[in-house]
């Protein structure tokens, strides 16, 4: 097989397969359909197999086209990728790292993680977003990521993972609450009280929105703030309850009249992991940070 695809034919069969419909495809890709109709059979007699089923609808992708179109999107993100890093060279900076993490790990851990690599690597970028654990492997897995920190059973069995740090979502309630006396208490149970909560865009909200629907509730927070510490003041001032990682809410409630109550789900114990598809195939900045990362972080 002698495959000679260049980037703008994989950039063509791209727009037809998400538009379906090599017309519009074409007119994406600002060539008329004629030579697009032309690029997509020379990749089809290239492949030795039809990549599109053409139906007076549009086109639909066979199994090859699915594959290509997979690997398509790929190259197209690293070259994107490659684009960005090469305008970074350019204004003097060494490196450039995408993270996608979880709220805990970006609100508990990174921080000060993040602020000593830094301080080493000065001429290094890091694009941090927060996603939700199912969204940073299908990231890091497409390439639209280098590094992901997740937590929960998310499967990373064909990454690189190394152990990131452990911790535990709690209900958080003021002092003289009804379940302040509580040993424990399931997710569940918590409902019937009005949440306070993080804005409906973060990783946590959508994480708990999800649970509450698993189990035929709904998860709709009475208020939603944009930090755990203004969750704990609202907390305090008796607006409602809210679901907190264990670390946050200890250190907030040394200074707020407020209590926390383990939960008894079993996915309020989480186990957080760093994850990249390859260490040894990451950019050198990149890999640097991720073993940066990886290290135990000393005991408090």
């Amino acid at each position: 097989m002698n495959l000679h695809f260049d980037l703008f034919d994989l950039k063509l069969f791209a727009f037809v397969a998400e538009a379906r419909s090599l017309t519009r495809g074409a007119d994406r890709a600002c060539i008329s359909l004629a030579a697009a109709s032309t690029r997509i059979k020379q990749m089809e007699e290239a492949i030795g197999g039809k990549l599109l089923h053409r139906t007076a609808q549009g086109v639909n992708l066979t199994a090859a086209g699915e594959a290509l179109l997979y690997h398509a999107k790929r190259v197209m993100q690293q070259m994107e990728h490659l684009r960005i890093d090469m305008q970074d060279f350019g204004k003097g900076i060494k490196g450039h790292v995408r993270v996608f993490a979880n709220t805990t790990s970006i609100t508990e851990y990174l921080p000060e993680k993040l602020a000593g690599f830094l301080t080493q690597h000065p001429a290094v970028q890091v694009d941090l977003r927060e996603y939700l654990s199912e969204e940073i492997v299908r990231s890091v897995a497409d390439g639209g990521a280098d590094i992901g920190i997740l937590a929960g059973d998310a499967h990373t069995g064909d990454f690189d993972a190394r152990p990131f740090g452990r911790n535990q979502l709690v209900l958080v309630v003021p002092t003289a609450h009804r379940f302040a006396d509580a040993s424990a208490m399931a997710f569940v149970d918590t409902l019937e009280e009005q949440h306070v909560g993080l804005h409906h865009a973060s990783a946590i909200h959508r994480f708990l929105l999800r649970k509450a629907e698993l189990a035929g509730r709904d998860y709709a927070p009475r208020i939603q703030v944009g930090s755990f510490e203004a969750i704990c003041l609202m907390i305090e001032a008796g607006v409602g309850v809210g679901v907190l990682p264990a670390s946050s809410a200890r250190r907030l409630s040394r200074a707020l009249r407020i209590k926390t109550v383990p939960l008894t789900d079993a996915w309020a114990e989480r186990e957080l992991k760093i994850i990249a598809r390859s260490r040894e195939q990451l950019p050198a900045s990149a890999r640097e940070l991720f073993d940066y990362l990886a290290q135990p972080s000393k005991p408090d």
